[in-house]
């Protein structure tokens, strides 16, 4: 669908930084806001937003972090935009395709999930995006239909995901068939296996393994010349340092989806509810490598982004 220049306008924000990056072919990094309101307590989710974007900038590119402020689509928060999100939290309503209308309609504030920061990311013209993880296809989903909107969004939207692999409170293996289907290329950096957040490896294999960021560029440049519609995800493992010990992650994962089933709680609540019990069980040590993985993740979302713009 060819988007009205002037219609889109009417709800677009582009912080100047970006416009003048964008427009000199600067590399710029979209990064979202979901993991500000909804991922992390405050103050750390506001501190953690900062770090990010000093991660970006100090790899060479333009950090664009993306929510809905006051209904208008906004590309490149202030910092006191994301201080607000921090602080607002769980009142920010957590924003993904179907929502954005409504938000934007009713001049809501909304925290951007992967799939609504991709679309907002594009509009902008930002082809590279780093966040954690993805959402995808919840365990036991073959009864509940379970299935995160950020995969269609990758099966259409041209923006490269850089993450570390799917949330591991999901079913990794079903998802990477999902977007198999959908023809969504999953590139590992520097590895063979599905990285699964948490820890380094979910025992599933990537399509493509590549080794540098200049390498990626050009898939995503031959992708994208060919009219190859859509996203690619590039799955970059939590550094060793702060990987964590599988078995005991997916003990804890058990258990709380066990107490989320007797809660009844489901659908977009599920996964903030699951990030906040692990980080509980574990002491804090889930929220302290959840932080280590996202900064891991700009730093090589700047270095595409960079090697794209050479391109």
């Amino acid at each position: 669908m060819q988007h009205n220049p002037t219609q889109l306008n009417t709800y677009l924000d582009i912080h100047p930084r970006i416009q003048q990056a964008l427009a000199n072919n600067k590399p710029v990094v979209a990064l979202e806001s979901t993991i500000i309101s909804h991922g992390m307590p405050y103050p750390q989710n506001v501190e953690t937003a900062m770090l990010v974007e000093q991660a970006v900038r100090d790899n060479g590119a333009e950090p664009a972090t993306i929510a809905i402020i006051n209904g208008r689509l906004t590309v490149g928060l202030t910092e006191q935009q994301i201080t607000h999100l921090g602080k607002s939290g769980f009142k920010v309503i957590k924003t993904s395709r179907r929502d954005m209308p409504f938000i934007a309609a009713q001049k809501q504030d909304g925290a951007t999930t992967v799939a609504s920061t991709m679309i907002i990311a594009a509009m902008a013209g930002i082809k590279v995006f780093a966040t954690g993880g993805i959402g995808g296809v919840h365990r036991h989903a073959e009864t509940t239909m379970d299935i995160s909107a950020d995969l269609q969004e990758l099966a259409s939207t041209s923006v490269a995901v850089v993450c570390a692999g799917v949330k591991s409170i999901l079913d990794i293996g079903l998802t990477l068939e999902y977007l198999e289907t959908h023809g969504v290329p999953v590139v590992g950096y520097k590895t063979k296996v599905m990285p699964a957040f948490y820890t380094q490896s979910s025992g599933f294999e990537v399509d493509y393994c590549l080794d540098s960021a200049a390498s990626i560029a050009q898939v995503l440049l031959a992708k994208w010349h060919m009219g190859l519609a859509g996203g690619v995800v590039v799955a970059n493992p939590i550094p060793d340092a702060y990987a964590m010990d599988p078995v005991i992650i997916e003990q804890v994962i058990g258990e709380a989806i066990v107490e989320m089933q007797e809660q009844g709680i489901h659908g977009k609540q599920s996964t903030p509810f699951l990030l906040s019990k692990i980080a509980q069980v574990t002491q804090g040590e889930s929220l302290a490598a959840n932080i280590q993985l996202v900064l891991n993740n700009a730093r090589l979302g700047a270095n595409i982004a960079t090697e794209l713009a050479k391109l």
